[in-house]
């Protein structure tokens, strides 16, 4: 067995049967359970995984210039944060508002990872992939990608059969700033360099590093209700915020829901309730699985007693056999 506590952000000691880099056997572990792995930022072992992990950590980059936008091509292991501030850096813009979330840019779409206002959909060209059991390599269009609210094609109908290894995105010359969203409306004619900066700065002073203490960043997805939903809860929670999606639908924050029913700081062996972000679950080196599931389910039940909501998980946990749900 080979342990995966120092490949993923939270940090769990867990392990599992073998691991191997992209290309690197990937066709030959027949019937084996696999799970394709970038720089774990966004999953957490909760139990041994029975199967072989696969790292894709193959980095690299090409831009071509074209009449009204810059195509990127980049390989699936780059780093995402250090492809925004690159890009922030050349004048390639559009990528700001996603400064500093962690993860590999394979796993950007997987996930339509978003923040402060954009989600990452906006400027996917199309992504390359191969097909497991074939060898194949395929593109989807941004459209056949199916995009959204953290959700794509690979979470669904591509779950487990095709590994992402390049994304191409398209990023406009004529740019606009996106600081509707939070403490960046505060922001008056923002460069896209005072948006790089500031979400960092909002990021650095809201949510713990994973460097210092395990996470994988936001726990929970943000939940999605009717108008109707929203206005009833109002009347007891009038302070409760929400930004709009549709016209019948809402988004509301789940870290607002958890910290009025206590749980900011709240500990179940060494798992904890981030002090300063309710959306955050910690490990402070000495958490299990069992308690991550303990705390997590605690946080799902009582959300959904008061305020008749139920928060999907949006990191990804895997368990024994592979993907499990709370």
């Amino acid at each position: 067995m080979h342990n995966l506590q120092a490949l993923h952000t939270f940090g769990l000691a867990h392990s599992a049967k073998r691991i191997l880099p992209l290309g690197e056997g990937i066709s030959d572990f027949g019937t084996e359970r696999f799970w394709i792995l970038g720089q774990g930022s966004n999953c957490v072992f909760v139990e041994d995984f029975d199967g072989v992990v696969v790292q894709v950590n193959h980095a690299g980059k090409k831009i071509t210039e074209l009449d009204d936008h810059y195509l990127l091509e980049v390989n699936a292991g780059e780093d995402w944060h250090s492809l925004v501030q690159f890009c922030t850096e050349k004048q390639l813009y559009g990528f700001e508002n996603l400064a500093l979330i962690p993860g590999s840019v394979g796993a950007a779409p997987i996930q339509n990872i978003g923040a402060y206002g954009v989600e990452i959909n906006r400027y996917i060209n199309s992504v390359e992939f191969f097909e497991i059991s074939t060898g194949q390599t395929h593109r989807l269009s941004n459209e056949e990608c199916h995009f959204g609210y953290r959700d794509s094609i690979f979470k669904k109908e591509l779950f487990g059969k095709v590994v992402i290894t390049r994304v191409l995105f398209s990023l406009p010359k004529a740019w606009q700033p996106v600081n509707h969203y939070g403490e960046l409306a505060k922001l008056n004619s923002p460069s896209a360099t005072d948006i790089f900066n500031e979400v960092i700065r909002i990021r650095q002073e809201k949510l713990p590093d994973p460097s210092v203490i395990g996470n994988a960043g936001s726990f929970f997805k943000n939940p999605l209700v009717s108008k109707k939903h929203y206005a009833a809860l109002q009347c007891e929670w009038d302070q409760l915020p929400s930004y709009a999606v549709d016209q019948s639908s809402v988004k509301l924050p789940a870290a607002w829901l958890i910290d009025k029913l206590g749980f900011k700081g709240k500990k179940v062996g060494g798992i904890q309730c981030h002090p300063r972000q309710a959306l955050v679950l910690t490990n402070d080196g000495t958490g299990t699985g069992e308690q991550l599931l303990e705390l997590a389910r605690e946080i799902q039940q009582q959300v959904n007693d008061v305020f008749s909501i139920s928060l999907e998980n949006e990191v990804r946990l895997v368990g024994k056999e592979g993907l499990i749900t709370l």
